[in-house]
């Protein structure tokens, strides 16, 4: 699958490693959160954002924006556990 991302984004880190916002796998896939919130099962995810040089998750930067009935603490608790944030790359795509 080809996706375009921004020349500037980190490389794509191994398997496991931390992630470093290169943003490949929000491009091509779309998490069990990006399911429900935004009704699509392949990237890139509407809530994928560049900022200061690599790619965040919207909803877990700004939850008001696309959660907006949870109060932000619980929100941001969530959509990390929803996203697996905090536990290395799981993304088996390849940069092309």
């Amino acid at each position: 699958m080809k996706v375009e991302l921004r020349a500037e984004a980190p490389g794509k880190p191994d398997f496991g490693a931390p992630c470093n916002g290169c943003g490949l796998c929000c491009a091509v896939e779309t998490c069990p959160l990006g399911l429900v919130l935004f009704r699509r099962r392949f990237g890139p995810c509407p809530a994928l954002e560049w900022r200061d040089g690599r790619y965040v998750c919207g909803v877990l930067d700004a939850p008001q924006r696309f959660v907006p009935l949870l109060p932000r603490r619980w929100a941001a608790r969530l959509v990390a556990r929803w996203i697996a944030a905090g536990k290395g790359c799981d993304c088996r795509h390849q940069a092309e």
